[in-house]
């Protein structure tokens, strides 16, 4: 819906020029040459979609985040519908010699998997475009499948039911069971990942490669089987163990930290980054603890100045709520019942959405203040949504929406 610019570790969210920044740990990691990944957006800024439609994403991603209970650190399993809700892709080189596959990126998952050969079910092209690469692992020199008596498969036993090994298949497998009823299963390998390395965003100094575990995945049911928006895999960078970025910061060939700018106008797209940004103006707030989400202490949002009459409460994690997410997969940002509607009656008077030319004029700055006296400014550009009437009028329609589910907070 915006701009933004969020790291991990120290994990930074960057709103109209100012920066959050979330820690998960009291340090500062500089690096002098971080890998880089460029992102592109799924859908482009001036493909204009329906307010209902981008909802109707957000609200299938959103049963995900409801229905995880416990901290996993090999989440073979889960809810989460990334070909319907994840907007930004990048490509990434696996194997030897090495190959190019397009990845949707993800803070909500961690695992990164492709697609494999012979993949049942799995679409052999794209409408976004783009080509479809099949992982083979015999065509890679330095591939190696995962056995059930490897270390990392051992704990996906112990933690989750989806890890299955049996007397006749010493794979370790996996399967993940979406929301709509599309699946996709697959085992385990390890490989060669090649990332490139940039003084600056612009300027390529080399590649340097690490080898890592991630899927093949060789059956894709329901949603994932279509070619309308297809890619070749998912890449994750939540916070558990197995995504690509705790598994390089263990083996010492990355910072535990990862920045990525995601680009509001135009086409879209960004950067990602393996280590932190360093700005001047970066302002930090530590993130929730002990959550399976990069989950923030929003305080209280400001409206023209004025502090709306919200319990906090509503923001946190007690009382089995959700509390404040931050995710890139969400398009909208999301309330709760308690703070949607002071929200709404405080930005405009004419509701959700409203018939006007020009934006400064008619809608105020909005102030999210989150721990650690940090300040989030949005200005109406930021948080309106251009949208049609039924008589063809142009409106801008608020980007905050009531969340459907009680006690969860997201800004995407």
């Amino acid at each position: 819906m915006w701009d933004s610019f969020i790291s991990r570790s120290p994990a930074t969210l960057r709103l109209s020029g100012i920066a959050v920044a979330l820690l998960l740990q009291g340090v500062v990691v500089l690096c002098k040459s971080p890998a880089t990944l460029k992102l592109e957006r799924v859908f482009p800024h001036d493909n204009e979609m329906e307010l209902s439609e981008l909802r109707h994403r957000d609200n299938l991603r959103h049963a995900r985040i409801l229905l995880s209970e416990d901290i996993i650190d090999f989440p073979l399993q889960g809810t989460y519908d990334p070909y319907r809700v994840g907007l930004y892709f990048t490509k990434v080189l696996l194997g030897s010699p090495p190959r190019e596959y397009h990845v949707q990126v993800d803070t909500g998952s961690d695992v990164l998997w492709v697609s494999c050969k012979d993949c049942k079910g799995c679409p052999t092209s794209s409408g976004l475009h783009i080509p479809i690469e099949f992982y083979d692992p015999s065509k890679s020199a330095t591939s190696t499948w995962i056995s059930c008596y490897d270390a990392r498969c051992n704990v996906g036993i112990q933690s989750s039911s989806a890890a299955t090994c049996s007397t006749t298949n010493t794979h370790c497998n996996y399967t993940f069971k979406y929301g709509d009823g599309s699946a996709t299963s697959g085992y385990f390998v390890s490989d060669k990942i090649e990332l490139e390395m940039y003084s600056d965003e612009t300027s390529l100094l080399s590649h340097t490669s690490s080898t890592v575990l991630f899927g093949c995945s060789t059956s894709q049911s329901g949603e994932l089987s279509s070619s309308e928006r297809a890619v070749d895999g998912i890449f994750g960078f939540g916070q558990q163990g197995l995504s690509i970025i705790s598994q390089l910061a263990s083996e010492g060939e990355a910072p535990n930290s990862f920045s990525h700018c995601l680009i509001g106008g135009g086409d879209g797209g960004g950067i990602l980054v393996f280590g932190q940004i360093i700005d001047p103006k970066m302002v930090y707030s530590p993130l929730v603890p002990s959550q399976p989400h990069y989950n923030l202490n929003l305080l209280s949002i400001s409206v023209n100045g004025h502090i709306l009459p919200i319990d906090p409460a509503v923001f946190g994690t007690k009382n089995n709520r959700k509390g404040t997410i931050i995710d890139s997969g969400t398009t909208l940002a999301y309330l709760t019942e308690e703070a949607y509607k002071p929200f709404v009656d405080a930005v405009s008077t004419e509701g959700q959405c409203a018939v006007t030319k020009g934006l400064a004029e008619a809608f105020p700055l909005v102030h999210l203040t989150f721990a650690g006296d940090a300040t989030m400014v949005l200005k109406p550009q930021n948080y309106l949504l251009p949208q049609k009437t039924v008589d063809g009028q142009s409106a801008w329609c608020i980007g905050f929406q009531k969340v459907d589910a009680e006690g969860m907070t997201i800004l995407g």
